[in-house]
């Protein structure tokens, strides 16, 4: 049977009712307007999309897509509680065909009788198979039904593309620890649904909550329950680092984001995988997550480390590193980890070589002693008759016109001919590069020499004819 609210859409009175003492924390706390959710500024944010959509009734039909914890559900109980639609529940999980047929048909009849819409609230949509999802179809069409579906699967995976082309998907991300801080702190202090100012907590208790709560506020709300329940049985008022590791089942690390640990721990990961050691990349790399380090910032290190350290000697290694990036924005924590491990390792097994750096920091060298120098003439844009009477573009030589798809040609300006930026190393895959590179370079040495001694002749003859 789907669960329903009571005629008035209002999803907040029947709990309300009941004892608050017997009902969790999280659930009590649950915000009941959007004003009172944290997070998610890109999709609620002023002027936004869905939070206009909501003011004006005119909600469609939605896919709220995140991991858990991050105000799905929420999201469904404000939007019904905000507009004048009746919701209905209902848990992909013990819910079937039946279940979505007798949905309907008592939206249909709210429709005809009272005018009034129906919010279809699916909890974990992605574990309707495709039949149940096929059944949902022709009523979010009709409009019978406004769906609002929620999951932590990638939706363009686990939703039919029919059903997912009528919904609009909004991305939920996992709440930032100030977020979580926040919460915990009206939770602290609310004196109708909270703990009513029963408890003092120090600032370790809640950096320790929010850094190991993985952007879930259910998981940070039972934390603090765990811990006000801990701390009242010791006939205590001022919940210590000691509730949270208790709470959370995780020891507080000795790892400060902004003191030396943070720049220690981080120079031992960044060395690890310069000194091709994988194992001490995988361990410093887990310390930190485990300390609460943001995940992002060490995807961005291993980013730059895969161009500044392994280069062109795995140009691989750029792109495993963009990817593992990207798999987390997919995944989130805490399956997100395992992306950034084999990140890691691999990056610590690759061959290396820092002439990317070299080359960057030779050429800007070169940039700042010499200034803007003239392009030469044969490289330059000639898209006017005028420009190319002056020469611009004269004497260029299209390398696919010549074997091999190359021809010796000096694109340097003058002032810097025959200089080096680029020096490949012998390893990986730049052995191969360092061998090619520089038998063009001989070539346009061999051109070079050839070209002068062009001049030579030339020159001689002139003076010849002068005498």
């Amino acid at each position: 049977m789907p669960a329903r609210t009571g005629q008035t859409g209002d999803l907040f009175r029947a709990t309300a009712a009941r004892d608050l003492s017997l009902v969790p924390l999280a659930e009590r706390m649950r915000p009941r307007t959007v004003d009172e959710i944290v997070g998610q500024p890109h999709i609620l944010g002023p002027n936004s999309l869905l939070r206009e959509a909501i003011e004006t009734d005119q909600v469609p039909s939605l896919i709220f897509w995140g991991p858990p914890g991050t105000g799905k559900t929420t999201l469904a109980r404000v939007i019904a509680a905000a507009t004048q639609a009746e919701l209905v529940a209902l848990s992909a999980v013990d819910s079937g065909i039946r279940d979505i047929r007798e949905a309907v048909t008592q939206a249909e009849r709210r429709l005809a009788e009272h005018r009034q819409r129906t919010l279809l609230f699916i909890d974990e949509i992605h574990r309707f198979n495709k039949a149940q999802q096929d059944a949902l179809l022709p009523h979010v069409e009709r409009g019978t039904v406004t769906l609002i579906g929620a999951t932590t699967e990638n939706p363009s995976f686990e939703v039919i593309s029919a059903l997912l082309s009528r919904c609009r998907v909004f991305a939920l991300r996992p709440l930032e620890e100030a977020d979580l801080k926040l919460l915990l702190e009206r939770a602290l202090a609310d004196k109708e649904r909270g703990l009513k100012g029963a408890f003092v907590a120090r600032p370790e208790f809640l950096d320790h909550v929010a850094q190991h709560s993985s952007g879930d506020a259910r998981r940070a709300l039972s934390a603090l329950e765990i811990a006000a329940a801990r701390a009242r049985a010791e006939r205590r008022d001022v919940l210590e680092t000691r509730d949270a590791e208790e709470a959370l089942q995780q020891k507080t690390l000795l790892y400060d984001k902004s003191g030396d640990a943070h720049y220690d721990t981080i120079s031992a990961f960044i060395k690890s995988l310069r000194g091709s050691d994988p194992d001490a990349a995988a361990y410093y790399l887990v310390r930190m997550l485990e300390a609460g380090e943001e995940p992002r910032f060490l995807l961005r290190r291993m980013v730059i480390f895969a161009a500044e350290d392994i280069g062109n000697a795995d140009p691989r290694a750029l792109g495993v590193a963009v990817d593992a990036l990207r798999a987390f924005e997919l995944v989130g924590l805490p399956e997100g980890v395992l992306p950034m491990t084999q990140a890691a390792v691999f990056l610590a097994t690759c061959p290396k070589s820092n002439s990317t750096l070299t080359t960057y920091s030779s050429a800007r060298k070169a940039v700042l002693e010499h200034g803007p120098l003239p392009v030469p003439l044969k490289l330059r844009n000639a898209p006017t008759p005028l420009m190319k009477a002056m020469g611009y573009s004269g004497g260029y030589r299209y390398p696919h016109n010549f074997s091999g798809n190359y021809v010796a040609e000096q694109y340097l300006p003058d002032a810097l001919r025959g200089e080096r930026f680029y020096e490949p190393s012998g390893n990986g895959e730049e052995a191969e590069i360092r061998d090619r590179v520089a038998r063009w370079r001989l070539e346009v040495e061999e051109r070079r020499r050839a070209e002068e001694a062009d001049d030579a002749a030339v020159s001689a003859a002139a003076r010849k004819i002068d005498e």
